[in-house]
């Protein structure tokens, strides 16, 4: 069964599903781009809008140990 996607994350290529931990590394990595929701779990407030950030949340992605953090690739 997959994870249920956060729902404060903003819709887009990038979410955070409810497997987080709270563990912080995607806000780390990422911080233009993620932070702790109401439940105390990371969601994505804003998708990355530069190659930097897009750089950043990729790394978020490959980084987060519960693989909580995930990439849809691009929307068409």
């Amino acid at each position: 069964m997959e994870p249920m996607k956060h729902p404060q994350n903003v819709p887009g290529r990038f979410y955070v599903t409810e497997d987080c931990l709270a563990c912080e590394t995607c806000q780390f990595v990422a911080p233009k781009n993620f932070r702790y929701g109401d439940n105390g779990l990371s969601y994505v407030f804003k998708q990355p809008s530069d190659p930097e950030e897009i750089k950043q949340c990729e790394e978020a992605v490959f980084d987060c140990p519960m693989e909580a953090v995930r990439d849809d690739g691009e929307l068409k």
